[in-house]
């Protein structure tokens, strides 16, 4: 195995990009380690912000990033107890509870308490491209409420409720029962559909992711996980790959 210190060819980036193409965590998780003062550049304690010039270098919790591995894609069925975190100091966190051999992070979340599919990779540039809010990647959940839904809720989730200081947008909602239903979003703010039903009076007693774009949970039993399929990368590249450029990056989150 090659230890050596991963080092650009190239003369000047970003901090979280620079950690995010290691393939240790994606950008986001690496300003979170920024911000814990887990990281320094050269001997001194980064901050947002610091670029890194060809030389210097970078560790983590005094570790040094590694060169990036063969890229691997995971998909995972993310029983409800499991949080959706590189961070190890978090004893629910999904990378540990996965034990993979070697550094792979997941894209997007589900919350704690949620259930279904992820994808977990150390591919920085497809987890920056699935995340663009401008592409309008679908995710499919079912969604189990503590009282009877009533039609009024239906057509309120349909048409947009007001959460986080913004109105969310029109999405694909079908009763699956009593106390259950189908919603299709294409946002990914954080915690969506639960506080969408908390503004409407109802609490989410149950949630399942069941898809992400054209991928599903078929074959994958709670808390197991397998690799993409040749076929199914070949469709996942194929999707992303007029990837907006918009740097506005979603959580996919439920």
């Amino acid at each position: 195995m090659d230890n050596s210190l991963f080092i650009f060819d190239f003369m000047d980036t970003s901090l979280n990009k620079y950690i995010s193409d290691t393939g240790f965590c994606s950008r986001r998780e690496a300003d979170k380690y920024i911000e814990e003062c887990r990281v320094t550049i050269n001997g001194e304690d980064a901050s947002k912000g610091n670029r890194v010039k060809a030389g210097d270098i970078v560790l983590v919790d005094g570790e040094p990033l590694q060169k990036k591995k063969a890229a691997v894609y995971i998909m995972l069925n993310k029983p409800k107890g499991v949080t959706c975190t590189t961070d190890t100091k978090d004893k629910s966190n999904v990378i540990d509870f996965i034990n993979f051999k070697t550094r792979i992070f997941p894209i997007g979340r589900l919350d704690k308490l949620s259930e279904g599919l992820i994808f977990l990779t150390n591919d920085g540039d497809i987890i920056n491209k699935i995340l663009r809010s401008g592409n309008k990647h679908e995710k499919e959940y079912i969604v189990n409420t503590d009282k009877k839904i009533l039609p009024g809720f239906i057509n309120n989730m349909r048409s947009g409720v007001k959460i986080l200081g913004t109105i969310t947008q029109p999405c694909f909602v079908k009763m699956e029962g009593e106390k259950c239903f189908k919603i299709i979003l294409t946002q990914g703010l954080n915690r969506q559909i639960r506080r969408m039903c908390e503004v409407l009076g109802y609490r989410v007693i149950a949630l399942k992711r069941i898809r992400i774009m054209e991928f599903t949970l078929a074959g994958i039993a709670p808390g197991k996980w397998r690799y993409f399929e040749i076929k199914e990368l070949e469709l996942l590249h194929s999707l992303v790959a007029n990837s907006s450029k918009i740097s506005d990056i979603e959580s996919m989150g439920e």
